[in-house]
């Protein structure tokens, strides 16, 4: 009986050690100390790589907004130099010449600004003369704004009073200065270099109605003015 028990025990201890001998398999113990220090410099490695390729991220995102972002309800002071151009009957009294005008703006939203116009000129042509006097207010709408290029239309409203010296029964006589109601569209481009100053071309088309005279011819016309622009942004 001692013998049939010792075999009974014998046989399933024999087949446990055969099973685990013949598994092969093996738990590696790894050096703990070592690998965690080497895990945790490859984390902070990986991490500081992180964080500076978001920062740079950032500095260019901030770098790209500055520029192409424009500030709202900024004013802006300028002037506009370049040519205008008589037409119509303004044409007879004068030649094109070389003007400057005075720009105010207002930026009253990301598309849209005021834009105030003062000009004054004289034109000559032999014995007669041609003045141009305008005070004209404009809205001027974006089109669309890339990297500071921003084209742009314009139209509005204005006071204008013109004036034309001719020939009035053998006589050059100034007409009567009166002042009228006109109006002035155009468009543009705008280049801005930083915050604060901002550089671009105005092309823009004056109207004046047409002003009744006592003697003489009445005097109707329009002019169109090329202008190279600066402004003062504050």
């Amino acid at each position: 009986m001692a013998f049939v028990a010792m075999s009974f025990f014998k046989s399933p201890l024999s087949y446990a050690q055969s099973d685990s001998s013949s598994s092969g398999y093996k738990i590696k113990t790894p050096n703990t100390k070592k690998e965690l220090i080497e895990d945790k410099s490859e984390a902070s490695h990986s991490i500081e790589k992180k964080d500076e390729s978001v920062e740079k991220d950032e500095a260019s995102s901030n770098q790209s907004s500055s520029v192409s972002n424009r500030r709202v309800h900024q004013h802006g002071l300028g002037f506009g130099l370049g040519e205008t151009f008589l037409l119509g009957k303004y044409a007879k009294y004068g030649e094109d010449k070389i003007t400057m005008d005075l720009l105010y703006s207002y930026a009253a939203s990301y598309s849209f600004d005021l834009l105030l116009n003062a000009h004054m000129s004289e034109h000559e042509d032999q014995s007669e003369r041609m003045k141009t006097l305008g005070l004209t207010s404009s809205i001027k709408a974006r089109v669309v704004e890339y990297d500071g290029f921003s084209p742009f239309i314009l139209g509005g409203l204005g006071f204008y009073a013109p004036q034309a010296k001719r020939i009035v029964n053998g006589k050059n006589q100034w007409s009567d200065q009166k002042v009228t109601f006109g109006l002035n569209f155009g468009g543009g481009v705008d280049l801005r270099l930083n915050d604060h100053y901002v550089v671009g071309v105005l092309g823009q088309m004056h109207a004046p109605f047409t002003i009744k005279q006592d003697q003489g011819s009445d005097i109707q016309g329009y002019y169109f003015k090329l202008l190279i622009t600066g402004m003062f942004l504050f």
